[in-house]
C-alpha cells in the first residue's frame, strides 16, 4: 500500500517543484521588466542600422562586435534597471499590479537584488573592454536609473521627464557612435520623445489615486483633471506638428512618410478620447499610443529594408 502512494506523492511533489521553478523564472522575467527589454533591443537594432548607420554594409554591421557589445551592455542594464524600479515600487505595484506581484513573490527580493548587482556589473565590465568612453557612458546611464528609481520618479515632472529620456538614452548613444546628425534624426527624436511623453502621463491618470497615497507626485494628481487634459492635448498637437515639419521639410519617404502621414489621424482620436476624460478612455489612448510605438519600429524596418535592399 505505502509503495504505491510514493510514486504518485514523488510525482506530485515533482510537478508542485516544476511549477514553482515555473512560476520563479516568470517572476523574474517580470520583475526584470524582459519584454519590455525585448522590445527596446529589437528597436535598437533597427533604428541603428537603418537609421544611424549610413554607410555600412548588413555583413560590416553583422561583425561590428562593439555595437553588437553596446548593445548587450543595454539590455542588461535595461534589465537592471527593471529589477531596481520593482523593487521601490513593490508596494505601490501590490495594488497597480496584482498578478505581476504575485508571481514575483515566488522570488525573494533579496535575489532581485543580487541579479541586479550581476547584471550591472556584468554590463559594466563588458563596457570597459569595448571602451573607457562607453564606460563611462553605462556608469551614468545605471545611475541615472537608479536614481529614478530610488528619488525622481516621486518628484513632479522631473518623474516623467526622466522616464522619456532614460528609454531615449541608448538611442543618443548610437546616434553619437555613428555621428548621425541631421534635421530628420533630430525631428524622429523629438516626436518619439513627444509620444513617449504622453505615454507615460496618460499612465499616470490611471494610477492617480495610488500614486499620490504612496507619496508620488505626478502631474494627473497634482493638477487638476481639466488641466491634466489640456496638458496631454497641448503635447499631441505639437507632436502633429513635429510629424507634419517630417513630413514636408525632410524630403522622408516610403512606408516611414505613410507612418507619420497615419499618425496625424492617431493623434486626432486620442485627443477625441483624451476629451472623453474616463478612465476606460484614457486606457484605450494609452495602448494606441503604444501600439502605434511599435508601429513605427515596423514601419522603420520595412523601410530601411525597402531603401538598402
Amino acid at each position: 500500500m505505502n509503495s504505491e502512494k510514493e510514486p504518485f506523492q514523488s510525482k506530485n511533489y515533482l510537478s508542485k517543484s516544476l511549477f514553482y521553478r515555473f512560476s520563479q523564472f516568470v517572476g523574474f522575467l517580470l520583475g526584470a521588466r524582459f519584454f519590455v527589454a525585448a522590445l527596446l533591443t529589437f528597436a535598437l537594432y533597427v533604428s541603428t542600422f537603418f537609421l544611424f548607420n549610413q554607410d555600412e554594409s548588413f555583413r560590416k554591421f553583422v561583425f561590428d562586435f562593439k555595437v553588437h557589445g553596446i548593445i548587450f551592455c543595454t539590455v542588461l542594464t535595461i534589465l537592471a534597471g527593471g529589477i531596481i524600479n520593482q523593487f521601490y515600487d513593490l508596494e505601490k505595484d501590490h495594488v497597480v499590479k496584482p498578478f505581476r506581484t504575485r508571481v514575483q513573490s515566488f522570488i525573494k527580493q533579496k535575489y532581485f537584488l543580487y541579479a541586479y548587482l550581476a547584471l550591472s556589473a556584468i554590463s559594466l565590465g563588458v563596457a570597459w573592454m569595448i571602451s573607457h568612453n562607453v564606460f563611462v557612458f553605462f556608469v551614468v546611464y545605471q545611475f541615472f536609473m537608479w536614481f529614478y528609481s530610488h528619488k525622481l520618479s516621486r518628484i513632479l515632472i522631473l518623474n516623467n521627464l526622466t522616464f522619456v529620456s532614460l528609454t531615449l538614452y541608448p538611442f543618443f548613444g548610437m546616434m553619437v557612435y555613428y555621428e548621425t546628425f541631421s534635421k530628420k534624426v533630430f525631428l524622429m527624436a523629438v516626436f518619439l520623445f513627444l509620444i513617449l511623453l504622453c505615454i507615460d502621463i496618460v499612465k499616470d491618470t490611471l494610477t492617480r489615486s495610488v500614486d499620490k497615497t504612496f507619496g508620488y507626485t505626478t502631474i494627473p494628481n497634482y493638477f487638476k483633471s481639466r488641466n491634466t487634459k489640456i496638458f496631454l492635448t497641448s503635447l499631441l498637437i505639437v507632436t502633429m506638428l513635429v510629424s507634419m515639419k517630417i513630413i514636408t521639410k525632410t524630403g522622408i519617404t516610403g512606408f516611414m512618410a505613410y507612418y507619420f502621414a497615419g499618425g496625424l489621424f492617431v493623434m486626432i482620436v486620442c485627443i477625441y478620447l483624451l476629451l472623453n476624460a474616463s478612465r476606460r478612455s484614457n486606457f484605450f489612448t494609452l495602448n494606441i499610443l503604444r501600439f502605434w510605438v511599435f508601429v513605427g519600429i515596423i514601419a522603420m524596418l520595412l523601410n530601411g529594408i525597402e531603401h538598402k535592399l
